[in-house]
């Protein structure tokens, strides 16, 4: 900066000199002294200058070292901030860590308590549901079958379809015929020797229902005639054959009616059962050939009482049974060879198809319409081509539940 200055005099110098008078006129003491006093004020004003930009260096210098301190400080400072957060951010980091990690043991410990308290519901349901089951397939009947011993051709007809039957309950020795597979005709002999015999008196009651139904599956059940309604796919009616008229009415659910119950009976679409334990129904699960399903139904109120997916497919099935809460389901491979007991469900347990010994139909030409067992006279009524047979069989007593 001096340096500049001192350049910046010589030049003002030089730049006077060139207008200085000639030399004849600067022997004029007034002009020189005139002249000097000028060189004196500038001087003293570039001196003045020189003292000012040195003071403003200075000052600007010590400006300098403090900006360059106090930069040197923010430095550091910076410096020990960023070390702060970056540790603050690994005591962040390390207690979120900690948290997820609670968090974790403690979804773990509610998820293992609720599968515990999931589990124990499940254990406790299944305990009632046994419960209940036993309760509802008491022990009162505790028989097994072993071995269908003979048959008796009680009557033929010309009619290839149809069901006969006494009731199930109730002590009359009344025989009930229902011809063919869509009807709404009952025919009511006053026994079993009126049935047999065309001629013997009283004639045969001809009764007209007020609604028709559908396959072989009817039954009578302490005076009433329970069917499946043929307008219908899945209703049950109850009929009072006393009063002659619908005493009440019922739809299986779970889209019961829209398969066949045996792939040899080609109009039952609900197979209805009496046996020891109460009213039943037979009817098939979903798909082509399925599992059949069994459920239970209170008579009175026409409720479900329960139901149950059986191991027993439909597939080559004719016709089906139970006794003292047993399923007993018949089978004819292809529609030819023996009729065969070769599928056996018990709810409760107790027994399996591998302590039955086999069980075969005496036999017979052609599939069964209809079998149903009375649980009054222990035996079979079937429909065989026309014949009305009479199975009587041979039980022994089931083994007791643990």
């Amino acid at each position: 900066m001096m340096v500049a200055l001192r350049g910046a005099s010589a030049l003002l110098v030089l730049f006077l000199a060139a207008f200085l008078p000639p030399p004849q006129c600067a022997q004029d003491p007034a002009m020189v002294h005139y002249i000097y006093q000028r060189f004196r004020v500038l001087e003293q004003g570039l001196e003045k200058c020189t003292q000012a930009t040195r003071a403003y260096i200075q000052e600007f210098q010590e400006f300098s070292k403090n900006i360059s301190v106090m930069l040197g400080r923010c430095q550091t400072y910076t410096s020990e901030y960023k070390s702060a957060v970056g540790n603050l951010a690994l005591r962040v980091e390390r207690a979120q860590r900690e948290i997820d990690y609670i968090q974790y043991l403690r979804e773990a410990d509610e998820c293992i308590e609720s599968e515990d308290k999931t589990l124990a519901e499940t254990l406790l349901q299944e305990a009632e549901e046994e419960k209940k089951i036993r309760t509802l397939l008491n022990a009162s009947c505790d028989n097994m079958l072993m071995s269908i011993k003979s048959l008796k051709i009680v009557k033929k007809m010309m009619d290839t379809h149809g069901s006969w039957m006494k009731d199930a309950v109730y002590n009359s020795p009344k025989v009930y015929l229902l011809i063919g597979s869509r009807n709404n005709t009952v025919w009511e002999f006053a026994n079993i020797r009126a049935f047999m015999e065309d001629n013997t008196k009283p004639a045969p009651r001809k009764q007209i229902l007020t609604l028709s139904w559908q396959g072989t599956g009817q039954v009578i059940y302490k005076g009433f005639l329970f069917f499946h309604n043929q307008a219908t796919s899945n209703e049950i009616i109850k009929y009072n054959l006393q009063k002659r008229t619908v005493e009440d009415r019922m739809l299986l659910p779970g889209g019961v009616g829209r398969a066949l119950v045996y792939q040899h009976s080609p109009s039952t679409y609900i197979d209805l059962a009496v046996d020891e334990h109460g009213l039943w129904a037979i009817h098939s699960g979903p798909g082509t050939h399925s599992h059949l399903v069994l459920t239970k139904i209170e008579p009175g109120t026409l409720g479900v009482e329960h139901s149950w997916d059986t191991p027993c497919r439909n597939q080559d099935a004719e016709a089906s049974f139970l006794l003292c809460g047993v399923l007993y389901v018949v089978y004819r491979t292809g529609g030819q060879g023996p009729h065969r007991i070769t599928c056996v469900y018990d709810p409760l347990g107790t027994i399996s198809e591998e302590d039955l010994p086999n069980l075969f139909f005496p036999k017979r030409p052609r599939s069964h319409s209809m079998i149903h067992y009375n649980p009054r006279d222990k035996q079979l009524y079937a429909w065989n081509e026309g014949n009305q047979i009479l199975y009587k069989l041979q039980t022994k007593r089931k083994l007791p539940l643990k």
